[in-house]
């Protein structure tokens, strides 16, 4: 008997580029490490992007750089280097890096013009340190914007001690699956966030206005930077806060996840009120993650049959699919 296959193939969409797909990343930020994790008098510290490895490094100035870990001459990984007033010392046979990446001093032998190591755009915000896949920034990270003039913001921020097991647009994705907050996180909607979405070239954003299972009322302008920085501000219950997600690609089909959020010390009340509430945001959004976190860390993420509830998913697919990629230090990071 011949057996015939006649099941027809699952409808899919358009492919959307896997991070390191061909050895390209898309061009953005990535969180490299927490700022804390640099001394204020100087240090380095190593981390695992874009397919290879990187080296921040806090100069005794207080200047931020992130560079790629691998001495020029054998590899060596200048994370277990040392920290010098103007230079890395690679500790095999100390070659030394200077703040703009390039060799300074070669064990005592003539530098060659070529040795240098790649340097990052670097800047040191919301208590993280951010690196650009790139040779100069396409955007900027955006800002807090405290609605009280002059008041101190109290702040927080913390890395996540567990990879995700996909590229870090599928977990921007969920946030444009305006479906997805109010079925599977249960949120209602006072007003539909699909006549607010607004997009730019590097950047997407809308309005969230919703009643939640446990009573909050959250109320914020939420928006994507690049393909993978999660940013809203607006009010939990009233009061006025900030929160960005920052996720590096660490290597193809991984997350590693930073955190930053904030809030204002009003004049006259105590400073553990604000304490306070950023615990609650904590407890707010971390509940969302822990919702989210046993789909993202099972998902085959693959476009398929799209709902006119979709549409606003659907364009952010299109915005991935043009999205500027490159990796201009991959020869230095591996």
């Amino acid at each position: 008997m011949t057996i015939t296959d006649d099941v027809r193939h699952r409808p899919r969409s358009e492919p959307i580029p896997s991070e390191g797909e061909d050895g390209l990343f898309t061009q953005t930020w990535h969180p490299v490490c927490l700022s804390d994790a640099l001394p204020e008098t100087g240090g380095i510290v190593g981390a695992d992007l874009l397919g290879g490895r990187v080296v921040a490094v806090r100069w005794p100035s207080g200047e931020v750089a992130v560079f790629s870990s691998y001495c020029v001459h054998l590899g060596a990984d200048l994370a277990v280097g040392s920290l010098e007033s103007d230079a890395i010392r690679c500790a095999f046979h100390g070659w030394r890096y200077g703040m703009d990446g390039r060799c300074v001093s070669a064990g005592g032998t003539p530098v060659d013009p070529r040795a240098r190591l790649f340097r990052f755009p670097t800047v040191e915000a919301h208590g993280i340190v951010w690196a650009f896949n790139g040779s100069a920034p396409l955007f900027e990270l955006p800002r807090a914007d405290p609605p009280v003039p002059g008041a101190r913001v109290a702040t927080r921020a913390m890395a996540f001690d567990q990879q995700l097991a996909v590229d870090p647009w599928v977990v921007a994705a969920q946030t444009m699956d305006l479906q997805h907050f109010a079925l599977p996180h249960e949120g209602k909607f006072v007003e539909d966030p699909n006549e607010s979405v607004t997009w730019d070239e590097f950047s997407v954003g809308y309005r969230y206005h919703a009643l939640m299972p446990g009573g909050e009322e959250y109320r914020v302008w939420a928006s994507i930077h690049g393909s993978n920085i999660f940013w809203q501000q607006g009010t939990l219950d009233g009061r006025w806060f900030y929160w960005i997600t920052g996720m590096a690609a660490p290597r193809a089909r991984t997350t590693a996840s930073f955190f930053s959020w904030g809030t204002h010390v009003l004049p006259g009340e105590p400073a553990e009120k604000a304490e306070e509430f950023l615990t609650k945001a904590q407890a707010f959004m971390f509940n969302l993650l822990a919702e989210d976190a046993p789909v993202l860390m099972t998902i085959h993420y693959t476009p398929g049959l799209l709902t006119r509830g979709d549409a606003a998913l659907a364009d952010f697919f299109a915005y991935l699919r043009r999205y500027p990629r490159a990796n201009p230090a991959r020869h230095y990071l591996r």
